[in-house]
């Protein structure tokens, strides 16, 4: 895997008045399928057993490190496929500001949901941060190094929505066409919405956006949006029924 230079997740593309999301990724990644995703039973929690969060009290934030901080893992491939499109998958995330539920969309998307279960099933999410937080935007995780240029080891192909990102829309970050790989953003505000079709968007916020509003507006640099203090991703627990 090839080094990255460090790329800010948020730039303001004066000519035409966007503003756009990257992620940085290894430049020599594979799309084939090497890995296998972990088995996804009928109402079943499948991620490993990871240190219980501490408590958070609604409508603040903590600032208590997981208990345990192992090393995102890294594959040389994408999972392959085992989702079922026809079940439902449910993402809780549990984060140092509160949980956030998300509903994934296996029809829509059901490579990169795949992936995003294939990731929490491992574990690989769980003491990752939200290392960008933009309010108005959106709040971006799931980078392994915590500064925008961390990826799994692999990259994969794009899934792209058809219709507007609404309010509470779970995308992939990525580095341009099927640069996709672990980072992924939640989108916050009228600016997230406002991003053009170019994000794979695999789930979407059913309980939670108060806490995505929560992230998104704590002290943070205005120019990279790194939170002052982490705010901490414990884990993403999958359930499928």
């Amino acid at each position: 895997m090839t080094t990255c230079t460090q790329r800010s997740v948020v730039a303001v593309l004066a000519a035409a008045g966007l503003i756009a999301l990257t992620a940085c990724g290894s430049s020599n990644s594979s799309s084939s399928s090497s890995a296998a995703a972990t088995s996804t039973g009928a109402q079943t929690a499948s991620t490993p057993t990871a240190a219980a969060a501490p408590p958070v009290p609604a409508g603040t934030c903590i600032h208590t490190a997981p208990a345990t901080a192992a090393k995102p893992k890294t594959y040389a491939a994408a999972p392959a496929v085992t989702i079922n499109p026809a079940k439902t998958y449910t993402a809780t995330l549990a984060t140092s500001c509160g949980t956030i539920v998300m509903n994934l969309l296996p029809k829509q998307a059901p490579f990169t949901v795949n992936n995003f279960v294939f990731l929490a099933d491992q574990g690989f999410y769980n003491g990752l941060t939200f290392h960008r937080v933009i309010p108005g935007f959106v709040i971006q995780g799931g980078d392994p190094k915590g500064d925008g240029t961390g990826d799994p080891g692999y990259q994969f192909k794009d899934e792209l929505p058809k219709t507007a990102y609404t309010l509470g829309d779970a995308a992939m970050a990525n580095a341009g066409p099927n640069t996709n790989g672990s980072q992924f953003f939640i989108v916050q505000g009228a600016d997230g919405v406002k991003l053009p079709p170019k994000y794979s968007r695999f789930g979407h916020v059913t309980s939670g956006q108060s806490v995505v509003n929560l992230i998104a507006n704590v002290p943070a640099d205005t120019t990279t949006g790194k939170p002052n203090q982490p705010v901490w991703l414990y884990s993403v627990t999958i359930t499928t029924r």
